[in-house]
């Protein structure tokens, strides 16, 4: 075989392999900034259709980490929506002491999971050769309180937010200190909280009627994350995100709530709103000469 037929080869494996694990339903990659953590997404095999550069979904997992589960309800909207879907996995008890709750208050001993998440953001547009600067965030329970706490310190890098049923709710409120309310927000993440960015990112919260169940969510004294007022949004989920809606509400921040009916706890059956509302805010940036997917 001549060298110029084993740079064929080389090429046409490559191809494959590329075609086989990065396009569609990927494998699972392992994050190039800490490899404790890892994602996986979905890629339309026919991207950049058209010309148009494909958008980027991050849909993030609650505390039972059904990621690749996410990743699948979300294959369609990605091909009818010319999207990228990205799903990362932080496992439960990274450092060695059982918690599965570490990444949806952001920071965990020396870890930033916002920072992971924004630096897998980055490796998979180097990946797809796309400008990811701006992306759409989804969380469900353990998921929504990340997609909570997320926007609060990133909404320069949102084009959408969908919080789903979060157990515990961090509030636009100045005056409670963090996680319930954003005081001291600078002095834990070294940002403060930019209300004027939040004003125009489009916001959607989303929560089954029958999500009622309490035993998760409610704070006792002695837990991980108690702090006074740790139950003052409310007892049930949906009383939570209804206080949480009334944040931002009062903040000025325009919210879509979706109450779903005969839902409980259950992400996977919320999935159809948050697709409705990310490609109606797609729409809108796709078609609006006024607002663009990156800033320029």
């Amino acid at each position: 075989m001549s060298e110029g037929q084993n740079l064929s080869a080389d090429h046409f494996g490559a191809e494959r392999a590329r075609a086989i694990y990065d396009m569609e339903n990927s494998t699972i990659f392992a994050s190039r900034k800490d490899p404790r953590f890892s994602y996986c997404t979905y890629a339309p095999a026919r991207k950049h259709a058209e010309g148009q550069q494909p958008a980027l979904v991050v849909v993030m997992h609650g505390t039972g980490r059904a990621f690749t589960e996410y990743r699948d309800a979300f294959a369609d909207f990605a091909h009818w929506n010319n999207c990228i879907i990205l799903c990362p996995l932080f496992p439960a008890g990274i450092l060695g002491d059982g918690n599965r709750d570490g990444f949806k208050q952001l920071v965990e001993d020396n870890i930033r999971y916002d920072h992971i998440l924004l630096d897998m953001v980055e490796e998979v547009g180097n990946k797809f050769d796309c400008d990811f600067r701006r992306f759409a965030l989804f969380g469900y329970s353990g998921g929504g309180q990340f997609a909570n706490r997320f926007c609060l310190l990133h909404p320069q890098r949102l084009w959408a937010v969908s919080i789903g049923a979060p157990g515990s709710v961090t509030l636009l409120d100045t005056n409670s200190d963090w996680w319930i309310g954003v005081k001291g927000m600078q002095e834990k993440f070294g940002i403060s909280p930019d209300f004027e960015t939040l004003k125009k990112l489009p916001v959607h919260m989303i929560v089954g009627k029958a999500d009622l169940e309490t035993w998760e969510i409610t704070h006792r004294e002695g837990g991980k994350f108690y702090m006074p007022g740790a139950n003052k949004a409310g007892a049930t989920r949906p009383e939570r995100i209804a206080t949480l809606r009334k944040s931002f509400q009062d903040a000025g921040v325009k919210v879509h709530l979706d109450l779903v009916d005969n839902v409980a706890h259950n992400g996977l059956a919320c999935v159809r709103q948050v697709q409705d509302f990310f490609a109606d805010v797609l729409f809108k940036l796709r078609f609006d000469h006024n607002c663009e997917m990156v800033d320029r």
